[in-house]
């Protein structure tokens, strides 16, 4: 009994100090007509291009460049019911065409640059209608931290991918991706479909790092649970209000999504036009009100909103 006291301590302790460590920003403020709160629980998750923390050789390492900012190519929400219907995780394209308050309409990720992400979660929640509960967002450095933490993640790309802007270039075939080649996996734009084909790339990748990271492998492993949980909890933005416990139990959520169980999706698109110079993406207004009406009530996808 004093030994099992004595883990429950350690495991507290150990879970509070994680807890300090991540970086909190106070981003769901709330605003004159901001979305009630609805059934189950919101996330969005965002991949910032942050340079922080890398020095030069981790620049080069990750094909990083010299820019310097917050800017955002990745945009995921992920809505985890209440009930037993499965965990839907919606890509919301970069180029995405919306309204944007205080500035005109532009793509969605031009938000991020003009308001950081308090102005990205109002232009979402103002897009979809739902409420966003928790927000978590991860530069460069975490992310290929976080990936060589638990060991690398395989994927299995159906031809050799080669992108010398995101630093990418890897064989056709089942493979272990590093942390800088998952970098470039999930940056690259250099294909047929271009963004649309990068956000597919971002599900699945974003999955086989939850099933990973959550497996017994890396959770029975102290040289790979220490590290990532040390250094994800290091490397993550979140808002004040979010804890370790809640990405937790996002993290086994998520694992739904690589066994087939979740539903990944994009935003249902209209079409691809030229708006103010820039290439842009259009929602179909109607699926998408369908389509987050539905998460809003806890209700399963209608099939032939998935797959965007």
């Amino acid at each position: 009994m004093v030994l099992l006291l004595v883990l429950v301590v350690g495991l507290g302790a150990l879970v509070f100090w994680l807890d300090t460590r991540l970086n909190r920003e106070e981003i769901l403020a709330d605003y004159p007509g901001r979305p009630a709160g609805t059934a189950g629980t919101n996330w969005l998750i965002v991949g910032s291009d942050s340079r922080e923390g890398l020095d030069d050789d981790q620049r080069s390492d990750l094909a990083a460049g010299d820019a310097a900012g917050r800017r955002t190519d990745t945009i995921m929400l992920v809505h985890v019911p209440d009930n037993d219907t499965p965990p839907t995780m919606v890509s919301l394209p970069r180029d995405s065409y919306v309204p944007i308050e205080g500035y005109d309409d532009n793509r969605i990720n031009a938000a991020f640059a003009f308001g950081g992400p308090q102005l990205l979660v109002r232009t979402v929640e103002g897009a979809t209608g739902l409420r966003i509960d928790h927000y978590a967002e991860v530069g460069f450095a975490g992310f290929a931290g976080i990936v060589d933490a638990v060991g690398g993640v395989e994927m299995c790309p159906d031809e050799p991918m080669r992108d010398p802007l995101a630093g990418l270039d890897i064989e056709a075939g089942c493979q272990e991706l590093d942390g800088a080649q998952a970098l470039g996996y999930v940056r690259t734009r250099a294909s047929a479909r271009a963004d649309l084909d990068r956000v597919e790339r971002q599900q699945e990748f974003f999955s086989a790092l939850m099933d990973r990271a959550t497996s017994a492998g890396v959770l029975a492993n102290p040289f790979r649970v220490f590290p990532l949980a040390s250094n994800g909890a290091e490397m993550l933005t979140v808002s004040e209000g979010d804890h370790l416990w809640h990405l937790g139990g996002l993290a086994l959520a998520m694992r739904s999504f690589s066994s087939g169980e979740g539903v990944s999706t994009t935003v249902p698109i209209g079409s691809m036009e030229r708006r103010r110079g820039m290439a842009v993406v259009l929602w179909d207004q109607a699926a998408s009100q369908q389509l987050f009406g539905a998460l809003a009530e806890d209700r399963p996808v209608p099939p032939e909103l998935v797959g965007g």
